[in-house]
């Protein structure tokens, strides 16, 4: 390790310690965690990236040592698995959550994956370094850490993860796919990641590089030479005479004239020709992963970089203001809250991140201001004045839908109006969009009798017109507060609790039903319980396992403190909790609504994918919901477990997941967990027949386990999930979108749950010409259908800027087949810049 650790010095201290923790007990070149079915012991794409992204930021920690906290010192990590709980804990403290950060590399890592996967890259040579295409997906590889800047300078950083995974797939491609490592290479090579730098001598079309090799394993079968190439997969491009193959059973290739293969994707000899090699390529992916990673740290600055990957525990703030003239108590409300949060979390680790406002009124919205500076922000909000009037309704979804396209997912989104909307046509779509991006949307609605003067309203307003705003907050996990004019103010005080990372706890009936209690889960993980209660109450009881009684009298009680403003309690629940059931009682006219959250650490994420096991890369293709008829598996990430048992306390552990109807609760089925991989990852998988996701209507997700003490452990989801009826697939070109030119764009849907009739509708923002091929599909079962959408940029378009492509499949005219969704970023890009960067 010693000539090793010489030869790495310039890389800094963390890659040694990441080759000492990974290597050894190596765990893909194949796409994710789900590949090891089929060949275990292999390195996956998803490992390498995470375990650069930890390295490189463990490597900031050491250099940027925290505000207020003792500096962290590498031999603290050293022999230890790296974990970014633990990461986190040693930085900013016990208890501050990683989930965010997990989350931007989930999005990475499965950004990366999706490059085997995605009819657009999956066969094509230049994204891979197949086909002796070495220069080509050089030039490939750049322009998408290019697009990784720009976008992340945008404050787009769902796109740069996205255009960041798909570098990171070609360039740990690189080292699997070429004769790199065969040619005795110790190195990352030192001209990959920069524009315009020679790759060295490559083998030409007319040189032979391979001979022929019948066996699975094929050792010996590069000619001895020192060019530079690499293997040809399938028919296209043909293979040459006297050229590798990729290799392995599913290359058609590899059966033609020189046989077999040189990747080195995995352990398997029957994927991977060259698997005795694959650690020595997963050690090379993984310094030039780092190094990617470093590069991109160094282009945006460690806060810049601290954002593309939401190294932090702090989460968005995003308002969505009507601006109209009734509405100046609102605004008021809103700037008192902004400033309260900025003020108070200045120079904290929780200290928001990206400030996302967007104002509407009648018949406008927009424009969207975002920005990482509290004072820009603040700036902005501080201008918002309430003026003119304007019938009610108003655009205020429209407005929803910008703010959710420009803040960051797992973020709150307030909204604070006194109109219904205008646009609710857009509900559904909204409803997609929150699910997609996992936003939280809170309405906080002011309905004063008191105010009609300032609104002109039309005569007949129906008692229903505040429904959209109901289904887009029960779609997100959100709600809909319903105040007065005198008490938005302390209402609006939700706004700073719901940013402390909350979680919100299951109840049992998760809605109020006359004379029975709603009971929930106390465990020790758990603290700052607080309890709302928004509705036409006349009493209420909330009783912990002791059988004492916390009741709506005001102020402080035998469990914690009750406040009331008009029909809305918030009572905080004294610490330490007493762990075990606790109930509600609450008695009412109407149905009131009860929302109980606490903070913890231990948390979770949870994605859906179709297993694909046919094919040269087997891995999990992965889905923003599952697709109705399919065989699906849900993917569990815990949070928060860390070291947990490192000092012999026993280990919290989830055993079940419990999928329930929403709203009302209906348990729909019980789907055991199973582990995969070290326990200290947290990842946990279950399988989800089509059986079990044929109900229809949304489904909530309850994590069911034990904390170290035996108790009950249970968690939520934060927002429910739907099954949609077709897979519904919107792909873009491999690179940038350049002002003056026309994309193609391609779709595919298919069904695989019974015939489908449905109408094909695009949009995109902003305001391009787009135009398709295919407005209505007819399918059968398991029939797909491909089109072509082609978007025109504009001469005129903003360079540096972000469009979103929007494509609806819906059922005709009165089908009862829910819209399906797809979404697609692209960048606009202006022509490269002469320096020697990417």
């Amino acid at each position: 390790m010693l000539l090793l650790e010489e030869s790495l010095s310039h890389l800094g201290p963390s890659v040694l310690l990441l080759l000492q923790l990974l290597l050894p007990p190596a765990s893909a070149f194949f796409p994710n965690i789900w590949s090891l079915l089929a060949a275990p012991g292999s390195i996956t794409h998803q490992d390498l990236t995470e375990e650069a992204a930890l390295n490189v930021t463990l490597q900031l920690f050491l250099e940027q040592p925290p505000p207020g906290r003792p500096p962290l010192h590498l031999e603290d990590f050293l022999g230890r698995t790296l974990l970014a709980d633990d990461l986190f804990a040693a930085y900013f403290g016990p208890g501050f959550p990683s989930r965010r950060f997990r989350a931007a590399l989930g999005e990475v890592s499965r950004a990366n994956a999706a490059q085997d996967f995605l009819p657009t890259s999956k066969n094509d040579p230049d994204l891979h370094f197949d086909a002796e295409r070495l220069g080509q997906g050089h030039t490939r590889l750049v322009g998408a850490l290019r697009e990784t800047l720009v976008a992340a300078r945008a404050l787009d950083h769902t796109l740069a993860r996205q255009r960041l995974g798909a570098a990171l797939h070609a360039l740990q491609d690189f080292y699997s796919h070429s004769n790199w490592v065969e040619l005795g290479k110790q190195q990352p090579h030192p001209h990959l990641l920069w524009p315009r730098r020679e790759l060295g001598s490559l083998a030409q079309v007319g040189d032979p590089t391979c001979s022929d090799c019948e066996e699975l394993s094929c050792p010996e079968n590069l000619l001895g030479f020192t060019l530079l190439t690499s293997g040809y997969f399938g028919t296209h491009p043909p293979k040459p005479p006297g050229k590798c193959s990729h290799g392995g059973h599913f290359d058609r290739s590899s059966s033609q004239p020189p046989r077999g293969g040189i990747n080195k994707d995995s352990t398997s000899p029957g994927f991977s020709p060259h698997h005795m090699l694959h650690l020595q390529a997963a050690k090379l992916a993984l310094l030039a992963s780092i190094q990617a990673f470093s590069l991109l740290r160094s282009r945006l600055g460690d806060s810049g970089f601290s954002r593309l990957l939401d190294i932090s525990p702090a989460s968005s703030l995003s308002f969505v203001l009507d601006t109209t003239g009734s509405m100046g108590e609102e605004i008021n409300a809103a700037k008192i809250q902004a400033r309260h949060i900025v003020e108070q979390r200045r120079g904290s680790p929780m200290e928001p991140v990206h400030y996302v406002l967007v104002p509407f009124h009648d018949p406008g919205f927009g424009p969207v201001f975002t920005t990482s500076d509290p004072d820009s922000f603040w700036q902005q909000l501080n201008e918002i004045q309430a003026l003119g009037g304007g019938d009610e309704p108003e655009m205020c979804l429209s407005a929803l839908e910008l703010a959710l396209l420009h803040t960051p997912p797992l973020s709150d989104i307030f909204v604070f109006t006194d109109a219904s909307p205008k646009d609710a046509f857009l509900t559904n779509r909204v409803e997609s969009l929150t699910q997609e991006r996992r936003c939280r949307v809170t309405f906080l609605v002011t309905e004063d009798p008191s105010r009609v003067q300032h609104r002109a309203r039309r005569e007949v307003l129906s008692p229903l017109r505040f429904e959209p705003y109901e289904a887009v907050a029960l779609a997100s996990g959100g709600e809909v507060i319903f105040t007065k004019d005198q008490h938005i103010r302390d209402v609006a005080a939700i706004v700073g609790d719901s940013m402390a990372d909350l979680v919100t706890l299951p109840l049992e009936p998760p809605v109020v039903v006359p004379g029975k209690p709603l009971v929930f889960i106390v465990d020790g993980l758990l603290q700052r319980l607080t309890v709302r209660i928004h509705g036409e109450v006349s009493s209420f009881c909330i009783r912990n396992p002791a059988g004492v009684c916390q009741g709506q009298e005001e102020g402080e009680g035998p469990l914690g403190h009750t406040r009331r403003f008009g029909q809305f309690w918030m009572v905080t629940m004294n610490d330490p909790l007493q762990k075990g059931t606790w109930e509600i009682q609450v008695t009412a006219k109407g149905t009131p609504r009860v929302r109980v959250q606490a903070q913890t650490s231990l948390d979770f994420l949870f994605y859906f994918g179709i297993p694909v096991e046919e094919g040269p890369h087997p891995g999990l293709y992965p889905l923003t919901q599952p697709v109705a008829g399919l065989q699906t598996q849900l993917l569990v990430e815990v949070t928060g477990l860390g070291s947990r048992g490192e000092s012999g306390d026993p280990l919290p552990h989830f055993s079940h997941v419990v999928l329930r109807g929403v709203p009302k609760g209906a348990e729909l089925g019980r789907v055991p967990l199973e582990p995969m991989g070290p326990w200290e990852r947290g990842l946990l998988a279950a399988s989800l027949s089509p059986t079990l996701l044929s109900t229809a209507g949304p489904f909530s997700l309850e994590l069911i386990g034990q904390d170290g003490g035996g108790q009950g452990l249970h968690r939520a989801a934060p927002q429910p999930c739907s099954v949609v009826p077709v897979l519904l697939e919107l792909s873009g070109p491999p690179g940038f979108l350049a002002p003056g030119t026309k994309a193609p764009l391609g779709l595919h849907i298919a069904s695989f749950s019974g015939p489908q009739d449905l109408d094909l509708r695009a949009s995109v923002n902003p305001s391009f010409a787009l135009t398709s091929n295919l407005s209505r599909v007819l399918l059968e079962h398991n029939e797909s259908a491909w089109g072509r959408l082609w978007l025109e940029v504009p001469d005129s378009a903003t360079p540096d800027s972000v469009v979103v492509v929007t494509v609806t499949a819906m059922g005709r005219e009165a089908s009862s087949v829910p819209p399906t969704h797809a979404f697609l970023r692209l960048l606009v890009l202006a022509p490269a810049p002469q320096e020697d960067q990417p």
